[in-house]
């Protein structure tokens, strides 16, 4: 009976066993398969009460998508996150580089046995592993310039997209499905775990703290300027230096180097639209992974310790951010670096050398780990609006755009209908200019440099269509999805291209007539037809680009051509 009262005490207090995850059981040189994933979280589950394991999507090859949740009290999600802070992970975007797959699932066990303290004011969620398709597709030389594990998934997911650039587009089963996961967990603070590519350096461990100015100056300036610095503070305690994200692949210039710019498309890109705070985690490459996994650990719980004791002052930054983008305010829809602005780093690195290449007899670059360094580098990471709009009181979506609908619904986006047919007062744009990319990118011709102009008047809305209000909490996803300018609006990803084709022709041989007598019977087009000719020698040369001026500028010219369907109301 002694022994037996003995058992009960160590379950108490070790659990019914100390499950080790897969990559405890290895060489600290192999990770987890998406199976053995499942089953160590499914058991861990019915271990522990504090810890829930259950699917909320479906990546494109139809398997599960699991959400882990550790909630140290008897209620559930919802009424367990009344007054707290909800911290989430992301893991597996890119499955080449598992670190934060394997380090969650240690954590998530270290939460749940008491080995780590269980925070007061946090409920921790994670997605075990977000590109499933990719997880299961291992092998083990598609990341030629990683130093380990010895097998890992594709970047790629079974349709071959890079989900890391699919946040607004939404073509993917896994995005709406993190769309779905992240409106049901409104975290108040993100992060994504990856590992680098680039240059050589000593870090292990480097990030990406999501653009300040793009998150909004309250929330933004506090993140970067006190919430951030303490967690790096925090994790040289533990003695890990750290840099943020190195975007070059040679040497390091003596000119410094810029903050990366998660523009909506990346993962904190979109978070940031709803106001949380995000991180990118990149592990270095070359790094061993047994280091690179233990420093993605150490991050992610310093940030739960920094949440619990900071949640009220992060809560009220949120608050006071999201006033700033009231109805009649400017909103930048495009940044520039501010090159007069910049943070000095002591950085540490290795010497890049040159010689002769054994493959081509060329010079090559290599880097001499025996030759350390530490010298200061200009880090510039203040950006500067480049493209400003005024924000509108509503939008009106016609109910045709059900694409457009349907994914601002994804995105709990309030939407009115309109009750009856109306005739109301808006502003719309035309697409005057824009530039296309000359080869697919991630299943689009993405367009940039969109340059649009806009026209007022009365137009007519039929009952059913949307009325979006901007005052709610997702007023910056509609402003860079609804605004064609925005860098990753869904005019630049093609949601619209079909405005870009005219419908209707003329053949030049009837139209000669038809415009000549327009020309006769309007004197101000026929003035203004004139001084064209007059500023631009080419056009007065081209007797086909003249008839064609002559059409456009005609009622004859249809009047929906390059007109943006998404409406204004001021």
């Amino acid at each position: 009976m002694k022994n037996l009262s003995i058992l009960f005490i160590l379950i108490s207090v070790f659990g019914y066993s100390q499950i080790q995850t897969p990559y405890e059981k290895g060489n600290g040189n192999q990770t987890t398969t998406f199976d053995e994933m499942r089953k160590f979280y499914q058991e861990l589950a019915k271990q522990y009460p504090s810890i829930s394991y259950e699917t909320k999507g479906e990546d494109d090859n139809g398997a599960p998508i699991d959400v882990v949740i550790f909630n140290p009290t008897k209620q559930s999600f919802e009424e367990a996150k009344k007054g707290k802070s909800v911290l989430f992970v992301n893991n597996g975007i890119h499955p080449g580089e598992p670190d934060g797959i394997d380090a969650t699932m240690m954590l998530m066990r270290d939460l749940a046995t008491g080995k780590v303290k269980a925070p007061k004011s946090i409920i921790f969620t994670a997605i075990a592993s977000y590109n499933i398709s990719g997880m299961m597709n291992r092998g083990s030389f598609s990341r030629a310039n990683q130093n380990g594990p010895e097998e890992y998934g594709f970047r790629g997911n079974a349709r071959n997209y890079d989900l890391n650039r699919d946040f607004i587009k939404t073509d993917s089963k896994n995005s709406r499905s993190f769309q779905q996961i992240f409106q049901w967990l409104k975290p108040d603070v993100f992060i994504d775990n990856h590992v680098s590519n680039g240059a050589d350096y000593q870090y292990t461990f480097t990030y990406i703290s999501t653009n300040k100015e793009r998150l909004g100056n309250v929330l933004g300036n506090y993140f970067n300027d006190e919430m951030q610095r303490t967690l790096l503070k925090n994790m040289e305690k533990k003695g890990v230096i750290s840099v943020p994200y190195v975007n070059i692949h040679g040497d390091v210039p003596d000119g410094g180097f810029p903050a990366f710019v998660d523009s909506p498309r990346y993962a904190t890109g979109y978070t940031t639209l709803f106001n949380a705070i995000g991180t990118v985690v990149e592990t270095h490459m070359l790094k061993p992974y047994k280091d690179r996994v233990k420093v993605t650990y150490d991050y992610m719980v310093d940030n739960l310790n920094y949440i619990d004791e900071n949640y009220k002052t992060i809560q009220q930054k949120r608050a006071e951010n999201l006033k700033q983008y009231k109805v009649g305010n400017g909103y930048a829809l495009a940044w520039k670096l501010d090159s007069t602005k910049y943070e000095t780093i002591d950085f540490k690195g290795f010497e890049a050398k040159y010689k002769p290449s054994d493959v081509s007899g060329k010079t090559r670059l290599w880097y001499d780990r025996n030759s350390k360094f530490s010298k200061p580098v200009k880090f510039y990471n203040t950006y500067v609006p480049a493209k400003e709009i005024t924000i509108p009181k509503y939008y009106i979506i016609p109910q045709s755009e059900w694409k457009i609908i349907d994914l601002l619904k994804l995105n709990q986006i309030k939407m009115i209908p309109i009750k009856q047919d109306s005739t109301i007062t808006v502003e719309q744009y035309r697409i005057k200019d824009f530039k296309t990319v000359p080869n697919p990118y991630e299943g689009h011709y993405l367009h940039y440099d969109t340059f649009a102009t806009k026209e007022s008047g009365k137009t007519k809305f039929r009952a059913g269509d949307f009325l979006v209000p901007l005052n709610q909490d997702g007023v910056k996803f509609l402003l860079e999805t609804l605004e064609p300018e925005a860098v990753d609006s869904y005019f630049n990803w093609n949601f619209f291209d079909a405005i870009l084709g005219q419908k209707e022709y003329y053949s030049a041989y009837v139209f000669e007539d038809t415009a000549s007598k327009l020309l006769k019977d309007n004197k101000t087009l026929k003035t203004a037809f004139e001084m064209e000719k007059s500023i631009n020698p080419k056009f007065a040369e081209d007797g086909q680009a003249q008839l064609d001026w002559v059409y456009k500028h005609s009622d004859y010219y249809e009047k929906t051509h390059r007109l943006y369907p998404v409406f204004r109301v001021n």
